[in-house]
């Protein structure tokens, strides 16, 4: 360090409005970030009435002090992401739920709709949800998802032709056929929504609500990098699982790894994973088209209807991992697990 000089008296500069001595400026950088917290009793139920003195922010392990509070409900900036690589059954589910997906939001809101399957398309920019989305949503209900089923590779049916006791008629050699490995790009999906909802006013609440049965293959984006986009914008991801993310004790079966299969084959259900990351809660695995429509009220409404704590960190780069706890016995504590700080201006 340089020695330290002392200014003489009367050579420091006047401001020409105020005439006052503007001395030195000294600028520390503070993130203010926000915590949207979702708490809810044992039967499910969204706790009200809570106040600040109630929780306890942790950020790194040390207490935070809260500067913002309040527990009124937020407009929302939802990008909606429908998976069309679904089987055609599926698609065909969601689209007869689509009426009920409109209901759920409110004239406060603003919602854009993207699909995906091998490439990821933005069907509407960000609106209200008046005529303009009803328009949307009838065009999403035109859509096709895949063919239902895997591909006959083998059998009589099969693209060899017919087959007698077990010789295909006119060809010695049964030809072997290999089914095309679809991609199904949710990264790039999830990553395109989130990098639109950075854009949107910051005072509304930015989530991404993704219909989907979860699969990732092919994407450009990866999941870490499309997460650190996520937390660093604040975005909460809820979701909606169908056909494979929907069957009876999937998630159990999730958790059985088998060696070097995921890099061919890719996740077989991601979205607990970005939900749990973002503190969206639990992933709503639904099987019928009237419990899908449940889910939607469900999600939106958990989304809308959180507290919200903010405190300001001095923290620039790297993650940084956030815990809230709450006084009050018997509850469950839904909220984003950590976040990357903005870079400092310059």
């Amino acid at each position: 360090m340089p020695p330290i000089k002392t200014v003489p008296a009367g050579s420091v500069p006047k401001d020409t409005e105020s005439g006052e001595d503007v001395g030195y400026t000294f600028k520390v950088h503070a993130n203010l970030v926000l915590v949207p917290v979702t708490v809810k009793d044992s039967d499910g139920h969204l706790v009200n009435g809570l106040r600040p003195k109630d929780f306890t922010v942790l950020e790194n392990g040390q207490r935070q002090t809260l500067n913002f509070f309040t527990s009124d409900p937020f407009a929302l900036s939802a990008a909606v992401i429908i998976d069309l690589g679904m089987a055609d059954v599926g698609v065909k589910k969601v689209q007869q739920t689509l009426s009920a997906l409109q209901g759920a939001f409110s004239q406060f809101d603003e919602v854009a709709i993207y699909t995906y399957s091998d490439k990821v398309g933005r069907v509407s920019d960000f609106g209200s949800a008046g005529k303009q989305l009803t328009a949307v949503l009838n065009e999403v209900k035109s859509y096709s998802g895949e063919n239902n089923g895997p591909p006959v590779t083998s059998g009589p049916l099969g693209p060899q032709g017919p087959i007698i006791n077990g010789m295909p008629i006119g060809a010695p050699v049964t030809p072997v056929i290999t089914p095309p490995r679809v991609a199904h790009v949710i990264n790039d999906a999830i990553l395109m929504a989130a990098r639109d909802l950075a854009k949107r006013d910051r005072t509304t609440r930015k989530i991404i609500f993704v219909i989907s049965d979860g699969r990732e293959l092919g994407s450009t984006a990866s999941y870490a990098d499309t997460l650190k986009v996520l937390l660093t914008q604040q975005i909460t991801v809820y979701a909606i699982g169908l056909e494979g993310a929907a069957i009876p004790i999937y998630d159990k079966l999730q958790r059985i790894h088998l060696p070097k299969t995921r890099a061919l084959l890719g996740y077989s259900d991601i979205l607990p994973k970005y939900v749990a990351a973002t503190g969206g809660g639990s992933v709503y695995n639904e099987l019928a088209a009237a419990e899908i429509e449940r889910a939607y009220t469900q999600a939106i409404g958990d989304a809308r209807n959180q507290y919200t704590l903010g405190y300001s960190s001095k923290g620039i780069g790297g993650y940084r991992e956030i815990e809230v706890r709450v006084r009050r016995p018997n509850v469950k504590v839904v909220a984003k697990v950590g976040y990357y700080p903005l870079p400092a201006p310059r």
